[in-house]
């Protein structure tokens, strides 16, 4: 068995990285900007919470295929478990955050377009339910910044602490000269 993660599963990882920063950037950095262009703001949180949505059941389906390489040394169990959790709740979120968001703005009623498409909107607009929806997704992506913040440090714990090739599975293969 190879000791690296297929060059397809390691590019979804870090655009999935990158789509997490953008996502998280443009809300949270909106009000540095003027408000002529927070439209701007929330099409692009809006464009890249759905695609990592879409690349998150990607990766699932990446994991169905091709197989996960060995931790070498090998961790304890205990390790090994809280492992496979944190990863279970990760793909939980990525996927239903941006279900949550959907649900938010279709319930909303307001227009709303993701990459310049129009979007459904609830014909009968439910403003109590969509702001609840809201404060659930608000609340999951604060929880996100825990998470994210855990996995990052387990990574370097494993390859800085315990000096398994943890983190060096999902790194970017060297090209070769």
């Amino acid at each position: 068995m190879r000791g690296k993660y297929s060059s397809v599963q390691i590019t979804l990882h870090w655009l999935v990285f990158l789509l997490v920063i953008i996502a998280y950037c443009s809300m949270e950095l909106r009000g540095f900007f003027p408000r002529s262009f927070r439209p701007v703001l929330s099409s692009l949180h809006y464009g890249s919470g759905i695609l990592v949505m879409v690349l998150m059941v990607a990766r699932l389906a990446g994991r169905a295929i091709w197989p996960t390489p060995p931790i070498e040394p090998k961790p304890s169990p205990m390790v090994t478990g809280l492992s496979h959790l944190a990863h279970l709740v990760l793909y939980l979120m990525f996927i239903a955050l941006p279900l949550l968001g959907v649900i938010y703005r279709y319930y909303r009623g307001n227009d709303w377009a993701i990459f310049g498409l129009p979007m459904p909107v609830s014909a009968t607009p439910n403003e109590d339910f969509a702001w609840q929806v809201k404060d659930i997704h608000e609340l999951v992506a604060t929880v996100g910044y825990y998470i994210i913040g855990l996995h990052a440090a387990a990574a370097l714990a494993h390859h800085y602490f315990w000096k398994d090739n943890t983190l060096l599975r999902m790194m970017p293969r060297k090209k070769s000269s």
